[in-house]
């Protein structure tokens, strides 16, 4: 892992492409790992939206976690 680079570009549209990107791959991740250790893991981001003390930063983490979550259900 030491090798590799995730360097990201400024571009907001890249990141934005990048940041769906990874809404997909956790989606399938989860998929991957059951629906029992799934659960735990939403329930698990869930905690942590609950505890970000910015409240613009706590929206966007709960609307992420939300998009993740209708994602896993289809």
């Amino acid at each position: 892992m030491s090798n590799v680079d995730f360097t990201t570009s400024a571009d907001p549209q890249a990141l934005a492409t990048e940041v769906a990107c990874l809404k997909a791959t956790l989606t399938l991740i989860l998929k991957a790992i059951g629906q029992a250790d799934a659960g735990k893991v939403i329930i698990n981001l869930e905690r942590l939206a609950a505890q970000v003390d910015d409240p613009a930063q706590a929206e966007i983490f709960k609307n992420s976690i939300q998009q993740i979550k209708h994602a896993y259900r289809q």
